[in-house]
């Protein structure tokens, strides 16, 4: 039974253009989707359907095989959590240590467990020497991360972020790289809205890539991002090391650093 699924989902704004157009996307426990495409192509649209922050015109939503179109995002949001592009939309408390325990503290876990869920997320983001700094003490990268830490706290089944790689510096890059390994490492779904290419290929198994509100493919990370058109055509671009291997003659579907290594490293060894 897929974790997340979404049927024939169609969605248009108040006064504004159809967002999403007869959109089906299913995503099984404990795998990693990136949801592609350029500004305005309907990602941030997609991922809120999920959790209830948006409710579909047309089509269902199911999360592990449950239709949630009266389910509330209160209690969604005990099985799903959605970090913001923005910081500022999810961080209100005057604490980092209260911003990360107010979650678990909504949802009735008890002292010993909310205890628990804060040092781990403040440990797994890098934050716990900053525990009693207001959060705009914080740099931009550390508000970012303050922002995952506290959905992190809650223990959610499936994580969505939106643009979660915007305006971080390198550390903090790596830190939700971090994040997102440990995640899946325990059999849980992780969903995110990007454009960053490079950061997908790191990261996510799967990539659907969305063009004016319908799906234009999905599919293997590798393969989707081995079309150098088809990403041009929906403005996004390939990465620097696909790049190469396609000027080399070599296989389009090596995206990072590592891949290409290793593939130099067993070709060197096959020709010896």
């Amino acid at each position: 039974m897929p974790a997340v699924e979404l049927e024939a989902i169609t969605f248009s704004y108040p006064g504004g253009p159809r967002a999403l157009e007869d959109v089906n996307l299913a995503v099984e426990p404990g795998k990693s989707v990136a949801i592609m495409g350029q500004n305005g192509a309907g990602k941030t649209t997609l991922i809120k359907m999920i959790n209830g922050l948006l409710r579909p015109d047309k089509g269902q939503v199911r999360l592990e095989g449950e239709d949630i179109r009266h389910t509330s995002t209160a209690r969604l949001s005990r099985k799903v959590g959605f970090v913001f592009q923005d910081p500022r939309t999810q961080i209100f408390l005057d604490a980092v240590e209260a911003e990360v325990a107010f979650g678990p503290q909504k949802i009735g876990m008890t002292q010993a467990q909310i205890k628990a869920r804060l040092d781990y997320a403040l440990e797994l983001t890098g934050l716990s020497s900053q525990r009693g700094s207001h959060p705009y003490e914080l740099s931009p990268s550390d508000r970012k991360l303050l922002s995952i830490a506290s959905i992190l706290s809650m223990d959610p089944l499936i994580l969505i972020l939106d643009e979660p790689t915007a305006s971080l510096d390198t550390a903090a890059t790596e830190i939700v790289v971090r994040i997102i390994e440990a995640f899946l490492s325990v059999g849980k779904t992780v969903i995110a809205a990007t454009h960053d290419v490079g950061f997908a290929a790191r990261c996510f198994k799967w990539a659907v890539i969305l063009h004016r509100g319908k799906i234009a493919v999905e599919g293997p990370t590798h393969q989707v991002f081995s079309q150098h058109d088809l990403l041009a055509d929906t403005a996004l671009e390939p990465t620097a090391i696909s790049l190469l291997a396609g000027a080399c003659n070599l296989p389009r579907t090596l995206l990072t650093v590592p891949e290409m290594a290793e593939f130099l490293m067993k070709k060197q060894h096959d020709v010896a």
